[in-house]
């Protein structure tokens, strides 16, 4: 997993977390992947985002929550999949 920041897509200035991300597809017109707030913050899965990619590249993306549960360990956490909304040229 990457390195990245999240920003609130209010002109990218908004700082939301620092998170660890993996890009799980990179085409110029497609791109999607999954990331996890490295610190304890409110994320909504509705609006749009920015995130700042480790090679300080900014994309727009749309997030939406995941729930993954573990019955027997009896723990629970959120994982966001972000889909790009703009092209990676």
């Amino acid at each position: 997993m990457r390195i990245g920041k999240l920003y609130k897509n209010v002109n990218g200035k908004q700082f939301v977390a620092n998170v660890k991300y993996w890009l799980q597809n990179e085409t110029p017109t497609k791109w999607w992947g999954e990331l996890v707030p490295m610190e304890y913050v409110r994320i909504t899965d509705s609006g749009y985002y920015e995130i700042e990619l480790q090679d300080k590249r900014r994309r727009k993306c749309y997030l939406k929550k995941r729930l993954i549960w573990d019955p027997i360990r009896i723990w629970r956490c959120y994982v966001f999949d972000f889909v790009g909304v703009d092209s990676l040229n």
